[in-house]
């Protein structure tokens, strides 16, 4: 499923797309690297998410490259990690309140 090389009559090699796997392919990889451009901007502009914008790329690009798919797993695992101790804290917290609300009654 390699694109084709072609002598054109200029003796130039010409690069062909042969099928749509290949078309797909490419565009998934240009989006993918545009959004990873963009999100990386993203993270010096207040305007862009850039944080959201590169996972996503990650997500477009884990389909096509191994380095990519690892660092989508990667930020995913964190942001988890993230969410859980943000939710197991304040949950703590709140039995901790409850726990004192009681012993006062």
């Amino acid at each position: 499923m390699k694109a084709t090389e072609k002598e054109s009559p200029g003796n130039k090699k010409v690069l062909r797309i042969t099928n749509i796997k290949q078309a797909k392919r490419i565009v998934k990889i240009v989006i993918g690297f545009t959004l990873l451009l963009i999100g990386i901007v993203g993270l010096a502009l207040p305007v862009l998410q850039g944080t959201i914008t590169i996972f996503l790329s990650f997500a477009i690009l884990g389909s096509e490259f191994v380095w990519a798919r690892k660092l989508y797993k990667r930020f995913g695992d964190g942001a988890n990690n993230i969410k859980n101790s943000i939710f197991n804290n304040s949950q703590h917290k709140k039995k901790q309140r409850d726990k004192g609300t009681q012993a006062q009654r």
